[in-house]
């Protein structure tokens, strides 16, 4: 069974840094794909970066330069370093991952909150 846990958000004021970890129940390189979402209130869930299994990665525009997304295989951990962050960034980050070109596993979220 796929589980997904993140872990690391909270509340930081404008220009600080965080990151988020996203643990995984089976080894992440049986994903095809991972990657992190955000959701702030009465917005759709967006795209923060994106993981491939090859370590392709892919970042929303709101993000480059300011997030990194990694993958440690022998914690079956994904991360997303966050820093400059902004109060446009608050949100609820979601992992997910993928077998395939979707995601089709989600984690129940983690809060971000950064304070003007």
């Amino acid at each position: 069974q796929v589980q997904l846990v993140e872990s690391g958000g909270g509340l930081v004021q404008t220009g600080g840094s965080l990151r988020l970890s996203c643990a995984t129940s089976i080894s992440i390189s049986s994903f095809f794909a991972m990657g992190w979402y955000r959701q702030a209130p009465g917005l759709q869930r967006e795209l923060v970066a994106s993981i491939t299994r090859g370590g392709r990665t892919n970042y929303a525009d709101s993000g480059k330069g300011r997030f990194t997304i990694s993958k440690d295989g022998a914690e079956n951990t994904v991360y997303l370093q966050m820093n400059s962050l902004k109060p446009g960034d608050t949100a609820v980050y979601y992992c997910g991952a993928g077998f395939s070109g979707t995601l089709d596993y989600w984690g129940q979220g983690t809060q971000v909150t950064v304070s003007s």
